[in-house]
């Protein structure tokens, strides 16, 4: 038999022995769906002085929307332009509105209520993405997204990238585990319906792979309905470019993300969708590292080392669980 017919990881029909996005999709909804990325023209509170000016230190210019047709257009532009484009390689009659650029709950609710309702009034968005800070979630907006989650699938997308204080200060993060806590569990409280995604960023300057298993572990306790996991890229333009142009900063090398990666999707529970295994960065202000512009081999090299392991998502988790 071949490995999808031996693989022992239960949220998978293929050989994919973590819980793929792919494979929420086709439980959730039949099948695939195609992610819209939507630049609303909101900014941040640590680029606007809230909180911080200039962002992160590796935030590119455009706050993560690099892929966003560009806030000059209406988000029903945007969505009607992105699924012309996607239309002719793919399936475009269900589609997932992906507010990705910069933090999208930042501004007044109504605002946010006009946004959100033009990406629902479109025919075939099944969804909403909605990218964000959990210090970025007022209480009225929360009661809104609990709202808005009884009428469409809703995924809450919070940056949280290291659980370590100190590095949160070294990268300009401008908030706390702590404050990430709070936004959290207001959402959780909130609703059960909302899926709350989290991303993690694997190569942060200072962290080696004791502390970033620490991030991974403090996520695997919060139990979120999605994980993303990053390779922190080095992006022309960003503070993080400057370091690395210093000789500060060395990112990683692949075969030492590649096992990290490996070691994080066993900490991680085997129900928790895996949205994302690496970034991705504009192949035009990319400096460093080179190799990962092949996601394709990065991927597959994930898949054949967890197989070569005999392990899968979840395996260390369940370990670690009190017995009932």
């Amino acid at each position: 038999m071949g490995q999808a017919q031996t693989n022992p990881f239960p949220y998978s029909n293929t050989n994919k022995r973590y819980h793929t996005y792919a494979y929420y999709l086709q439980q959730t909804f039949g099948g695939k769906c195609a992610k819209l990325p939507i630049d609303a023209g909101l900014t941040c509170p640590n680029i606007d002085g809230r909180c911080g000016v200039g962002g992160c230190t590796y935030c590119s210019g455009r706050g993560s929307g690099d892929f966003a047709l560009g806030a000059e257009h209406s988000v029903t532009e945007q969505i009607r332009a992105q699924r012309a484009m996607l239309s002719a390689k793919w399936d475009t009659s269900r589609c997932i509105a992906y507010f990705q650029a910069h933090t999208n709950t930042y501004a007044p609710l109504d605002k946010l209520k006009d946004l959100y309702q033009a990406a629902l009034n479109e025919e075939g968005i099944v969804g909403l993405n909605i990218a964000t800070r959990a210090d970025c979630l007022e209480p009225e907006v929360v009661e809104y997204l609990a709202a808005l989650a009884e009428v469409t699938t809703l995924t809450v997308e919070l940056g949280l990238q290291t659980v370590h204080d100190d590095t949160a200060q070294r990268i300009h993060r401008g908030h706390t585990f702590a404050d990430f806590c709070q936004g959290y569990w207001a959402l959780r409280k909130a609703s059960s319906k909302i899926r709350i995604g989290i991303h993690l960023i694997l190569g942060l300057p200072g962290e080696d792979a004791a502390a970033m298993m620490e991030s991974v572990d403090a996520v695997a306790a919060l139990h979120p309905n999605e994980v993303k996991l990053h390779l922190l890229h080095v992006l022309r333009g960003s503070a993080l470019a400057l370091e690395y142009q210093r000789g500060e900063y060395s990112p990683l090398e692949k075969e030492e993300y590649i096992r990290l990666v490996a070691d994080a999707l066993e900490r991680l529970p085997a129900d928790v969708v895996i949205g994302r295994l690496t970034g991705d960065g504009a192949a035009e202000d990319l400096l460093a590292p080179m190799w990962s512009r092949d996601k394709k081999t990065v991927i597959n090299a994930i898949d054949r080392l967890l197989y070569s392991r005999g392990t899968y998502q979840g395996i260390l988790y369940e370990k670690n669980q009190p017995e009932q």
